[in-house]
């Protein structure tokens, strides 16, 4: 029985015997393994502003004990300073932990920093600000804990100090001066004084590099202090020598907030040179000195939510709303020209009352008045009954021949010289006959004819005959624009109107992407507080909502306000001319430059536009959508030429679908330019070649009056008068004034390429305002040469617009100049160029131009619209085409 029982539990005796060995194996290896982890843990309670230089190893840990008192009403920063003695402490670096009551801070030294392409740079020097708790209490004794360990076995040497800063809290409008680095940044705390809900934080250095982050973050732990996380939360900037950011009391719960400055490791992102790359992807690279002296200062800023409770430290008004001020200083600027536009259009009205009872009325006028009416003094007014009798005869007369001009003069001769040299105003009224006459007589032809033909101006063409009378009368040597206004006034009238409907619907379209588009730019710039995706001017930009620089979408009000009261004075003078059109006056029929508004309401509407793109670009003005604020201005540009082309060849001029359509390809490139452009040789060799070929095709068309085809047999024609007009004889263009021009454009459109070409400059959009510029300004002064030299003149309120514009853009330009900010360079870079506000504390240098840019295209519209006031008694056959 016993020797069946032991087999019966030999295995399990043999089992449990086998798992007590390996249980007492494991007791062992644990027992072992416990011995050798346990760590020397030493506490010492520390002090303030001592040195501590000791060496830690794997088998030791040191803690250092502080306590501090901590007031509510006082707020103190605590600096703890390191640094690691032992040389290559890289392989095994030290792990400093600090425990504070509600917050926690840790960091490795030597500290490794990360730049572009993943380099590594080491910091064996370490100092980071502690972060405060708040309490509750009037005074309360805080402990902290800063714990030193490492898994070198070898021992590495550092030294410990844990120091007050004195200076941790910022005052308004005290500088104060520090030193960063990399390893090493700075913040500070601010609390908004009572009565400022707005201020400016401004942080300046007197050497543009290292590359430095200022960083606006609540009143939180943990602070982020270093190059890769200080643009995790709050709003930051990168800075060469100069940072602004403009903080509101609303974004900050606790009305108040840290200024954190970190130096970065790198220099890239202010427009500094790169780093070489290391040659093996984990080697450490020596940053060298990368420390940086800076200074911050915190000053008022306007509120638009605070009313006369600004600190009587600073320089802005106390007692007024600078807001509101700013919004009537604007308004009543441009309200005045509206004011003063009334006054002059009410004595415009009155004098030309006066003129037509003097007229109706002569022998009611005395002596001085009819002078004056007729221009010479001395003349003695008319009899009723010889005026009577003269109009009687005149039109007896005029009725023989009355539509020839010679017939005209024989009858003037007919009257006698004696007669007519002792009466001037016989003289007038014997003309004036003749005129009504010869009107009826055009508008009754006209008007049968008109009813025979369609309004459409494919189907009209007043050259009534066949197309070769086209050539015969455009490529006369001496045009008058009797010749090149023939066609049906409806015609032209629909055909110009369309400028006005088509610029409409181009703005609606255009216009609402922009917008949407700016939206969103701002609200990434709200959320994510990045400062580098716009270029505004940091020391003049005042928020309102969340728009972040108000003042530079405020004062591009003065472009809609002038671009509506433009509107008003050509509806004004289109319902004018439509009335004498009505009442057939012979002046609107047969006189002066035809009359056709299609193109003012273009441009005033295109002045509107481009205030509110404008406004738009200053949402978060910047590199990508410059395009909004230059669109219009290629928009004005080209209207403004087709303007002054259209005044002396109504016939001819461009239809609004062929100049939208050069328009468009105008700003096709410059889009191409902005993202292709810079630095891109082949681009700018593409783009030279069609602006030259663009530039001999127009001077082509221009010279020949648009009497030319481009096809196949170009190049023979093109031999064949070189041969015969340079070769075979030598004979001199035969249009010398349209010659004169187009060899002075093409100089300028040529050495525009050529500059293009071989500068090939960053700002492409500008650059292509600046020919569109160059070639308007080029064709005005050919306009007013050509004018003065056929004996015209420019009437006074014409040449008071045209002395009044050329100084506002002078001013104006002075002002553009400035260059308070350049998206050209990185965002650092262009708040080196930033300045403080010149006008109530609210608009800087750019809001000015935009007011006096605004008043002075006003003007140059002005002088478009009046400057040839002086033609409208002058028959249109007397009128030269140039």
């Amino acid at each position: 029985m016993v020797l069946r029982s032991g087999c019966k539990f030999g295995p399990v005796l043999v089992w449990f015997r086998l798992g007590y060995v390996v249980l007492l194996w494991l007791c062992v290896t644990h027992l072992r393994c416990a011995r050798a982890e346990t760590k020397t843990v030493v506490q010492k309670d520390a002090e303030f502003d001592v040195t501590y230089n000791d060496t830690v190893t794997s088998d030791n840990q040191t803690i250092y004990a502080f306590n501090h008192t901590v007031s509510r009403n006082k707020t103190e920063g605590i600096r703890v300073t390191v640094d690691v003695l032992s040389e290559g402490a890289e392989s095994s670096p030290i792990l400093f932990v600090v425990r504070q009551k509600q917050a926690v801070l840790s960091f490795q030294v030597p500290l490794i920093l990360r730049g572009l392409y993943q380099r590594k740079y080491p910091y064996a020097h370490v100092g980071r600000t502690l972060c405060q708790p708040p309490t509750r209490s009037l005074t309360e004794t805080q402990y902290f804990f800063v714990d030193v360990s490492t898994l070198s076995s070898l021992g590495t040497h550092y030294q410990l100090r844990i120091s007050r800063v004195d200076s941790f809290t910022l005052h308004t409008d005290k500088k104060f001066s520090f030193t960063a680095s990399p390893s090493q940044p700075q913040y500070f705390k601010y609390v908004f004084p009572d009565g400022v809900d707005t201020v400016i934080v401004k942080v300046n250095s007197e050497m543009t590099f290292p590359c430095s982050v200022m960083s606006i973050q609540d009143i939180q732990c943990p602070v982020y202090d270093l190059d890769n996380n200080v643009a995790f939360i709050g709003m930051y900037q990168t800075m060469t020598k100069t940072a602004a950011i403009t903080v509101q009391r609303k974004d900050f719960p606790s009305n108040s907030f840290y200024v954190v400055v970190v130096v970065k490791t790198e220099d890239e992102a202010c427009g500094g040179p790169l780093r070489f790359y290391p040659l093996r992807p984990d080697e450490l690279i020596d940053a060298g000195n990368r420390s940086k002296t800076l200074d911050v200062v915190v000053s008022p800023a306007i509120s638009c939510e605070s009313l006369s409770q600004a600190d009587q430290r600073t320089s802005a008004p106390s007692n007024t709303d600078v807001y509101v001020m700013g919004m009537l200083f604007c308004l009543g600027i441009f309200l005045s020209f509206y004011l003063l536009t009334f006054l002059v259009a009410c004595v415009e009205n009155k004098r030309m009352h006066r003129r037509r009872e003097g007229l109706l009325n002569p022998a009611d006028m005395s002596p001085a008045e009819t002078a004056s009416l007729l221009g010479k003094p001395g003349v003695t007014p008319v009899s009723p009954y010889e005026y009577g009798s003269f109009v009687d005869n005149a039109s007896t007369l005029s009725s023989e021949a009355i539509t020839d001009s010679i017939a005209s003069d024989a009858n003037y001769r007919y009257m006698g010289q004696e007669t007519l040299k002792r009466r001037p105003f016989l003289t007038a009224i014997h003309h004036v006959a003749i005129r009504i006459e010869r009107s009826l007589e055009s508008v009754a032809g006209r008007s049968r004819h008109e009813s025979l033909s369609s309004i459409e101006e494919d189907d009209y063409d007043t050259l009534a005959d066949i197309d070769s009378d086209k050539n015969i009368v455009r490529t006369k040597k001496y045009l008058c624009v009797s010749d090149l206004a023939r066609k049906d006034k409806r015609v032209l009238s629909k055909k110009y109107q369309i400028y006005f409907w088509n610029i409409v619907t181009i703005g609606v379209f255009y216009a609402l992407p922009v917008i949407q588009l700016v939206i969103t730019y701002q609200t990434v710039v709200n959320v994510t507080g990045n400062q580098d995706i716009c270029y505004y001017n940091f020391l003049c930009a005042h928020p309102l909502g969340n728009l972040s620089a108000f003042n530079n979408i405020l004062s591009n009000l003065g472009y809609v306000m002038l671009g509506l009261l433009f509107l008003l004075i050509v509806l004004q003078r289109d319902i004018i001319h439509s009335r004498a059109l009505d009442r057939n006056d012979l002046n609107a029929l047969e006189c002066g430059i035809p009359k056709h508004f299609g193109l003012f309401y273009a441009m005033g509407t295109a002045l509107m536009m481009e205030g509110l793109l404008s406004a738009c670009y200053h949402v978060c003005p910047n590199y990508t959508n410059f395009q909004f604020d230059t669109s219009f201005m290629y928009m004005i540009a080209g209207l403004c030429v087709l303007k002054l082309y259209q005044k002396r060849h109504p016939d001819i001029n461009a239809s609004a679908y062929t100049a939208y359509a050069c328009l468009a390809a105008v700003i096709f490139f410059s889009v191409l330019g902005v993202v292709f452009g810079k630095g891109n040789m082949v681009f700018w060799i593409v783009f030279s070649v069609l602006h030259i070929l663009a530039t001999m095709l127009l001077s082509t068309q221009l010279y020949y009056m648009g009497r030319w085809r481009l096809n196949s047999g170009i190049l023979r024609r093109i031999v064949y008068v070189i041969y015969t007009d340079c070769i075979r004889q030598c004979s001199g263009p035969m249009y010398i004034d349209r010659m004169v021009l187009l060899v002075m454009g093409n100089i300028v459109n040529w050495s525009l390429a050529a500059y293009g070409l071989l500068k090939t400059p960053n700002d492409f959009a500008s650059y292509l305002l600046a020919i569109a510029i160059c070639n308007l300004l080029l064709y005005f002064a050919f306009y007013i040469i050509m004018k003065l030299r056929s004996g015209e003149r420019i009437q006074c309120m014409a040449m008071v617009c045209i002395l009044f514009t050329a100084v506002v853009w002078g001013f104006a330009l002075f002002f553009f100049f400035q260059g308070l900010s350049t998206w050209q360079k990185t965002p650092a870079e262009s708040r080196e160029h930033n300045r403080d506000c010149i006008v109530l504390s609210f608009f800087d240098d750019h809001d000015i131009w935009h007011f006096l840019s605004s008043i002075a295209m006003f003007g140059s519209f002005l002088v478009l619209l009046t400057m040839d006031d002086d033609l409208d008694n002058v028959q249109r056959d007397k009128i030269f085409v140039f």
